[in-house]
């Protein structure tokens, strides 16, 4: 499990999201044997949209962010519902490339930079909500805030981070979104810029044993906050035999003959955590019936 909180200054000008993604990440570089740079930037997309799930109000809503650069990886997808409960895979899980000079992982190099990024709300509503902006440097953190300043409007700043250990599990995960809400003016967004320069990357408070509220704290340090609520959040796949028959249903008759006609069986696979549902000639023909 994951945790995540959110936050909001007293005086409302301020919210912020953190999430300790530790073991959701750990749970897609497991179900997805990812290598270390592609671990690196599902990561911190599962982290991210996870966070901003969080952020629906309506308990059915879902939200799916895609990026892709035209890199190796091909393109990054995660989905979550409004709990903040995520799912996501790579289109190429496995990309060798060399390190940058600092030492660290090049995610921007796997993901590119020539594409968009792409959020996909689900409201509930006849039509969902699209929104896209051209990837700014697909290092995931940027074009999040970028999104949210072009797409949505609101000041945004992002965060996300994710350390993998040589035997390529996850050491440490985590990020945080903070908005500027109405309320805020010029000293509420001077003192944040200040705090920003000198807070440490989140991973790295992470692997110090700081936990999420701190991490919060410090980002907002001068102001007074308030937990709106603190939960457990997880890697969890909604796949299951029943949705993929109607997945197959969706086909159609015509469809579904000309499958029966040339298949002895079916077998859908799910992206998000890999397992498979196999449908013999005669369970086609109950489906389409």
């Amino acid at each position: 499990m994951g945790k995540l909180i959110r936050c909001i200054t007293s005086d409302g000008a301020v919210m912020a999201s953190a999430i300790d993604s530790t073991d959701i990440v750990g749970e897609a570089e497991r179900l997805h044997k990812t290598s270390a740079v592609v671990t690196a930037g599902l990561g911190r997309l599962l982290t991210a949209t996870s966070m901003m799930g969080n952020m629906l109000k309506g308990e059915n809503n879902a939200i799916t962010v895609k990026i892709d650069g035209n890199g190796p990886v091909g393109a990054l997808t995660a989905v979550a519902d409004s709990k903040g409960n995520v799912r996501g895979y790579a289109q190429n899980p496995i990309v060798e490339i060399p390190l940058k000079e600092n030492g660290k992982l090049d995610v921007s190099g796997a993901v590119g930079t020539n594409g968009n990024l792409t959020v996909i709300k689900d409201l509930g509503l006849k039509e969902p909500y699209n929104g896209f902006v051209p990837i700014v440097s697909g290092e995931i953190a940027e074009d999040i805030t970028s999104y949210y300043a072009v797409s949505e409007q609101i000041p945004t700043v992002c965060a996300l981070g994710v350390l993998v250990n040589k035997d390529l599990s996850v050491r440490k995960a985590g990020g945080y979104i903070i908005q500027l809400l109405p309320a805020a003016g010029e000293d509420t967004i001077s003192r944040l810029e200040e705090n920003l320069k000198k807070i440490r990357p989140v991973t790295e408070q992470l692997d110090d044993g700081v936990n999420i509220l701190d991490i919060v704290k410090g980002a907002l340090d001068g102001f007074e906050t308030e937990v709106l609520y603190e939960q457990e959040v997880y890697y969890k796949c909604r796949c299951s035999r029943e949705r993929t028959e109607k997945t197959l249903r969706s086909l159609g008759k015509d469809e579904l003959t000309k499958i029966a006609a040339e298949m002895p069986q079916v077998e859908v696979h799910c992206h998000f955590c890999g397992k498979s549902y196999v449908f013999t000639k005669d369970e086609i023909e109950k489906i389409k019936s």
